[in-house]
């Protein structure tokens, strides 16, 4: 297994202590539970630098990297609402913009046509990425709430632009 996949599956499996820090409620557990995702999070950036420079782009890569970013994130924004930081349906439309993305890359592919990560996948992602390290800390509701929005704006436009740019995949629907 080449180092970006060992960097995926390190990425995967932080999500256990990240859960487990917050949920066993340990002595500053939400700045330990930053730091792990921080270094989950860096861990996406790496793999997919080295993959790059390296040529070592894996249908697994291809696969569990972004499968292990929804999970990490999803994670966190499921503390959130679960703490009340976050309402549910903001998670909900970000699981629905990654179902809804997911489903149109499979018909694409059927159809033998790769969707790749857009502009604004990756600034919804970079943005969702800050704000989650934001949200973890003493911030004022007023940020906090602002955080919500920015996750739900950039979730919804990344989505509609996947579905405006690639429509002609769903055309015999």
């Amino acid at each position: 297994m080449n180092l970006p996949n060992k960097l995926t599956l390190l990425r995967i499996v932080l999500i256990l202590p990240f859960l487990l820090v917050l949920y066993l409620d340990v002595p500053f557990a939400p700045y330990i539970a930053l730091a792990i995702f921080i270094l989950a999070s860096l861990t996406d950036m790496l793999d997919g630098q080295i993959a790059r420079k390296r040529n070592l782009v894996t249908d697994f890569g291809k696969f569990a990297d972004p499968l292990a970013d929804k999970m990490l994130v999803t994670a966190a924004m499921l503390w959130f609402v679960e703490i009340g930081q976050m309402p549910g349906w903001a998670l909900l439309v970000v699981i629905v913009r990654e179902f809804a993305v997911s489903g149109l890359r499979m018909v694409a592919s059927d159809k033998g046509r790769v969707i790749a990560a857009g502009w604004s996948g990756k600034v919804k992602t970079a943005s969702t990425m800050v704000c989650i390290v934001l949200m973890f800390l003493p911030i004022p509701a007023m940020v906090n709430t602002l955080c919500v929005a920015v996750i739900v704006l950039t979730t919804i436009y990344s989505g509609v632009e996947y579905f405006m740019k690639n429509k002609d995949c769903l055309s015999d629907m």
